[in-house]
């Protein structure tokens, strides 16, 4: 078979995994408007891909695109193509994550929120090194905030005082994010944090002021399940920052796989590892500020879960994120290459969970049209019991 006929086979199958609207959607978000040529949903798509999948500059993409008879257009028209697909890129992304089955939280009128950062390092011997601060609202997918900073200098690190935060918003963010600094920024907008805890980067109070010495508290968590909470203090450099520490321990099995890729890591860096790290890897500790009446420890850590899940994607974005030009000019075609790179992830993560099932013939009979589970993917919901 010609590598032709190869590239035409692959894109067959790849469009069955597509949301089924895919390309209607491209019509009602008017991706396609202002086209003059090449007024075709697959064709737009397979040069954008180009671009934001394979990470090729924009001149290099409409040379590719050109060579290939998908599309003949400057680099300047593909960057503003870009810019006009940002809704159709954001439709697909949000349709893709419905696909993966996961359970959505009831968050009524609140603004949920989930940061992250990664960095960007274009091609090239002298390639610029990126890093971008995003936030997407749940469930829609939403990017309302995208900024892109040097990765070193003052000013240039994650942090969630880098998030504009307006009050009653929720904020879900990663271990990264467990600082002083950037936690009482959230709390004095007035706005509420949800934390994976990183027990060496803060420090911790009791409920009257005493220096808090978690991991004994920890240790009275014996059953797989079994949830504790406690109301702590947070010290930052202008004050203390009243919350919760949520903490549940995870099961034989995680607490082994936590365990030995704590090891693996040490091993490859040379370090010794402390006896308490070990420890402290039983369990998933986080740090709140969510109102206790609306939200009991329980709901707290199911609200983590969701997170995690998220993460998951979270994390092969940025392995894709990491190959490619990052478009610098406007917030439109950032948004739009951020979207483009979710799709990229989740399209990733959908066809690694169909090749662990794959059938005899190697692809979808049709589009799929339904939720799917995720198994080994979802953890267990935490038991209602709870040690105070």
């Amino acid at each position: 078979m010609s590598d032709y006929g190869a590239a035409e086979e692959d894109w067959e199958l790849l469009q069955t995994f597509f949301p089924r609207d895919w390309e209607e959607l491209a019509v009602t978000t008017r991706a396609l408007k202002g086209l003059r040529q090449d007024k075709a949903a697959p064709t737009l798509m397979r040069t954008l891909l180009l671009h934001v999948g394979c990470g090729y500059s924009l001149r290099e993409t409409v040379t590719r695109a050109r060579e290939a008879g998908w599309a003949d257009l400057s680099d300047v028209a593909l960057l503003k193509r870009l810019r006009k697909c940002e809704s159709w890129l954001h439709a697909l992304s949000v349709g893709l994550w419905q696909q993966r089955g996961l359970r959505e939280l009831s968050a009524g009128q609140r603004v949920v929120r989930v940061v992250d950062a990664t960095t960007v390092k274009e091609p090239g011997k002298t390639g610029s090194l990126w890093r971008i601060h995003y936030s997407l609202q749940l469930p829609s997918l939403r990017c309302d905030f995208f900024k892109v900073t040097a990765t070193e200098g003052e000013g240039t690190g994650e942090g969630l005082w880098q998030i504009p935060v307006q009050r009653g918003e929720y904020l879900l963010a990663d271990r990264g994010y467990s600082t002083a600094q950037g936690i009482d920024s959230v709390v004095q907008a007035g706005a509420y944090v949800l934390v994976r805890l990183n027990q060496g980067g803060v420090r911790l109070r009791d409920a009257q002021a005493r220096p808090l010495a978690l991991l004994p508290k920890l240790e009275r968590l014996r059953a797989t399940g079994q949830i504790g909470s406690w109301e702590v203090q947070l010290e930052s450099e202008q004050r203390r920052v009243t919350g919760r520490i949520c903490a549940l321990r995870k099961s034989r099995m995680a607490i082994e796989e936590a365990q030995r890729k704590l090891r693996r890591e040490a091993s490859k860096d040379s370090r010794e590892l402390k006896p308490e790290t070990l420890e402290f890897a039983k369990f998933v500790t986080v740090f709140t500020n969510f109102p206790v009446a609306e939200f009991p420890a329980a709901q707290v850590l199911e609200w983590y879960r969701l997170r995690w899940q998220v993460e998951l994607v979270f994390k092969r974005f940025k392995q894709i994120a990491g190959l490619g030009h990052l478009p610098k000019s406007d917030e439109e075609s950032a948004r739009a290459w951020l979207y483009g790179k979710l799709i990229i992830a989740l399209l990733t993560e959908k066809l690694v969970q169909h090749a662990r099932t794959l059938s005899p013939w190697g692809y979808e009979l049709a589009p799929p049209g339904y939720a799917q589970s995720v198994a080994g993917v979802l953890v267990h919901a935490p038991s209602s019991a709870a040690v105070a």
